[in-house]
């Protein structure tokens, strides 16, 4: 066991750490909000994003068009947070990322918890000795990079986005003995309602308009609808010539090298209830692998 590729003595909800890919969207865009940027602004997406000598490339090869934060969000637009992640800088997403409950501990009942890793240049300088390079935060603005996550802490963004900007806490609500434990008062984490609407209303769309990431893993059912956003994080570095030649597909990969499969979600959407995460290691595409059980368990 202790051997095993696969971890199974380690408790991964609280402790596995992975870069939350596109789940990590509506931080960037309510940082952008905040730092002014309007959700109507359109971003041309062609299929890459250059900077410097580098391409960023977006997950749709022949790109996404002209797309504004909704759309982007919608569809998991790459591009256009490549774009405005470099305008509003790293520091505006790590204050964010904060706000939602990410690279921290929650002095959770269960031991164990890992905080993750929201990187700034300050980190940099001090962990490795090297300055922040703006590539770092084009790749940041899509949950990748240095980023890393739990999936505790997916759902209590997840939760913070959806109960309308509260520090909510994960918390047992019984002890063993099946008294209810108190629970404490969540406090705003100070975002505008502005922001918050368009993160609820982006996730909206990911899982209940056509052509979003996650329409074919709704909920139907009248007052059940769910609001969701799909993620999935490379493992690997895909090199140029792979790029010419054609990307090699997640089933033809040993299993170490494929993508996580991610997927956040709340519930009802209205009236929001419940929050979730699934991470399905090295699991392909978040829509694919990861939505349908969060649904399901939903």
């Amino acid at each position: 066991l202790l051997e095993s590729p696969y971890l199974p003595l380690l408790n991964k909800p609280l402790a596995g750490m992975y870069p939350p890919g596109s789940t990590f969207k509506m931080v960037v865009a309510m940082a952008a909000i905040e730092a002014g940027i309007e959700p109507s602004q359109r971003v041309h997406c062609p299929g890459h994003y250059s900077l410097g000598s580098h391409d960023f490339h977006c997950w749709k090869r022949g790109g996404h068009g002209a797309m504004n934060m909704h759309d982007a969000i919608k569809y998991s637009c790459d591009v256009y947070f490549y774009d405005v992640a470099r305008r509003i800088g790293i520091n505006a997403i790590a204050e964010m990322s904060r706000k939602c409950g990410l690279g921290q501990t929650y002095n959770f009942e269960v031991p164990g918890e890992k905080a993750g890793l929201v990187p700034t240049p300050e980190w940099k300088r001090a962990a490795r000795g090297e300055v922040w390079h703006q590539g770092e935060t084009v790749i940041a603005g899509i949950g990748q990079g240095y980023l890393l996550t739990t999936p505790l802490q997916l759902a209590v963004m997840t939760a913070r986005i959806a109960n309308g900007g509260y520090a909510v806490m994960p918390h047992i609500t019984r002890a063993i003995g099946g008294e209810l434990l108190p629970v404490h008062v969540a406090k705003p984490i100070g975002v505008s309602e502005k922001a918050l609407r368009v993160a609820q209303n982006g996730m909206i769309g990911v899982t209940n308009e056509p052509g979003g990431t996650a329409y074919r893993h709704r909920i139907p059912d009248p007052g059940m609808e769910l609001a969701g956003k799909t993620g999935t994080a490379q493992v690997r570095r895909i090199s140029r010539a792979e790029r010419a030649t054609g990307v090699i597909r997640n089933e033809d990969l040993e299993w170490r090298q494929r993508d996580h499969a991610l997927y956040v979600a709340y519930a009802p959407v209205h009236e929001p209830r419940y929050a979730i995460s699934v991470v399905v290691e090295h699991g392909g595409s978040g829509s694919a692998a990861a939505a349908p059980i969060a649904r399901d368990i939903m």
